[in-house]
């Protein structure tokens, strides 16, 4: 399958959002780097390096059956010639269960290539079930 390619850092965290929530495999695949320096960290989970291994978190985590209700918020942005880095909210409910979590706190990293632009690392942490302790700066992006 060929990549598609991301002409922005933002259209490659929305295709990886939008294939997260669908749990489409190959399509969040496409959204990473070729690259075995990839890093993934799943919130309390370990760190998963290389595709193999990042692909393989990935469908064990679909096989679950689960279906996940993705969204983001409150990002912070890094935008550089090579290099993008994202910080969110990621608000994540599973389908048929009324249980709201506290958000996530996301890092994601993207790098600009010959393709476009490409995720190198995506790390979740849970954060701390704090009412307003994350939202202390409304969203923006730094040039």
């Amino acid at each position: 399958m060929d990549k598609p390619p991301f002409p922005t850092p933002d259209d490659a965290e929305r295709a990886f959002y939008e294939a997260f929530t669908r749990g489409d495999l190959d399509a969040l695949m496409a959204v990473w780097a070729e690259d075995e320096e990839t890093v993934c960290v799943h919130p309390g989970g370990s760190r998963f390096t290389g595709l193999a291994a990042i692909r393989e978190s990935w469908k064990q985590l679909f096989e679950t059956g689960m279906k996940f209700i993705v969204r983001t918020s409150h990002p912070v942005k890094n935008h550089a010639m090579l290099m993008a880095v994202h910080s969110v909210l990621q608000h994540i409910t599973v389908e048929g269960d009324d249980t709201i979590a506290p958000p996530l706190i996301t890092t994601n990293i993207y790098i600009r290539g010959a393709q476009g632009w490409q995720m190198l690392v995506h790390h979740t942490s849970p954060s701390p079930d704090t009412d307003g302790l994350l939202l202390q700066d409304s969203p923006r992006t730094v040039h």
